[in-house]
């Protein structure tokens, strides 16, 4: 097995400093050796599918992980205990996937280097959280990353509101007119719940949601969801996070739906019917993510998410699959 004490000091300070494509490029092949040695599901499936490691010399011939194994198997590429077991929301009934972290300094290094590279440092701003969902139950990854952010907000009306939409409320107003910096990060149905209870013209307010109804509304389409938002709240656009258990790393949109990732982290396209094979830009696919930060899982994972990559390396969330596994990809799954 690739050494571990040798080898992954070295590994995380090439994965924050990545600056270029060749970088990435060649950052991304040495995880890829690192976990295709160490990662007992990930050998395992590329031995499936008679994938030798050693002869894959370019990130357009590494394999993904279907998503599903995070709900059947311990994804892990070392022998370290868990500092953390990150867990999916779900719904009753449903498997939770769960994310063994055994080093949580990367899931640090990578959320605050994203976050001050979109938003800047985190003592600038006011940062207000409305996540109910995720607030009432154990093992959210979101919670913790808001929670070092607004310890490190320090500004003395940063918080949670949980069930506090009156409170929330006033705090807006009042930041409103101090012309305070703000951010307010909510889970798509509470943003929605509060609207309708209270109306803002707050335009510089930073309008953040995280996606998901979470069995409390019915879904709706992008556009329609950010119009309700934008003029319950006065804002010009709506931010989103693209993020998830499964992975340490998160993109983030300024508006219209289009995301952007950090330099460690990389979308790619699959053909929906054939999950082996990659998408030239500009046509919708099966999302599969690279996250270099998830160094100690597996970095290359194909996600349930439909998507769209623009020219330029942004993409957009266009849906999910319908049917419960990524076609094509069970392997292994049980």
């Amino acid at each position: 097995m690739f050494p571990y004490f040798c080898a992954v000091e070295n590994i995380k300070e090439q994965i924050f400093n990545i600056s270029t494509p060749k970088a990435f490029e060649e950052t991304a092949l040495t995880v890829f050796r690192y976990q295709a040695a160490n990662c007992e599901v990930y050998r395992s499936f590329l031995q499936h599918l008679k994938v030798q490691p050693d002869q894959v010399i370019s990130t357009a011939k590494i394999p993904y992980l279907p998503i599903a194994f995070f709900k059947s198997h311990e994804v892990k590429s070392t022998m370290l205990p868990a500092q953390v077991v990150f867990s999916s929301s779900g719904t009753t009934g449903q498997t939770q996937s769960q994310h063994i972290v055994t080093d949580l300094t990367l899931y640090e290094e990578s959320f605050n280097r994203a976050f001050q590279h979109f938003y800047g440092d985190p003592a600038d701003s006011c940062i207000l959280a409305l996540l109910p969902s995720y607030q009432e139950r154990e093992g959210s990854s979101l919670i913790y990353m808001v929670d070092a952010l607004i310890a490190q907000s320090q500004h003395p009306k940063s918080g949670y509101f949980l069930h506090q939409n009156e409170g929330l409320y006033q705090t807006l107003l009042e930041l409103k007119q101090q012309k305070q910096s703000t951010i307010l990060i909510g889970v798509t149905y509470a943003l929605l719940d509060f609207i309708e209870e209270y109306r803002l013209q707050f335009p510089e307010l930073i309008v953040m949601e995280t996606g998901g109804m979470k069995g409390k509304r019915k879904e709706m389409v992008r556009e329609e969801l950010h119009e309700l938002l934008t003029t319950g709240f006065g804002v010009p656009t709506i931010h989103s996070e693209y993020g998830m258990t499964e992975l340490l790393s998160q993109g983030y949109s300024y508006g219209s739906g289009i995301f952007n990732c950090p330099a460690w982290m990389r979308i790619v396209l699959r053909d929906t019917n054939d999950p082996l094979s990659l998408l030239e830009n500009r046509q919708t696919g099966g999302i599969n993510v690279i996250d270099l930060a998830n160094l100690n899982s597996c970095s290359f994972i194909a996600t349930q998410d439909l998507g769209k990559i623009h020219p330029d390396g942004s993409f957009e969330v266009l849906g999910r699959f319908d049917n419960a596994d990524i076609r094509g990809c069970n392997l292994l799954v049980q």
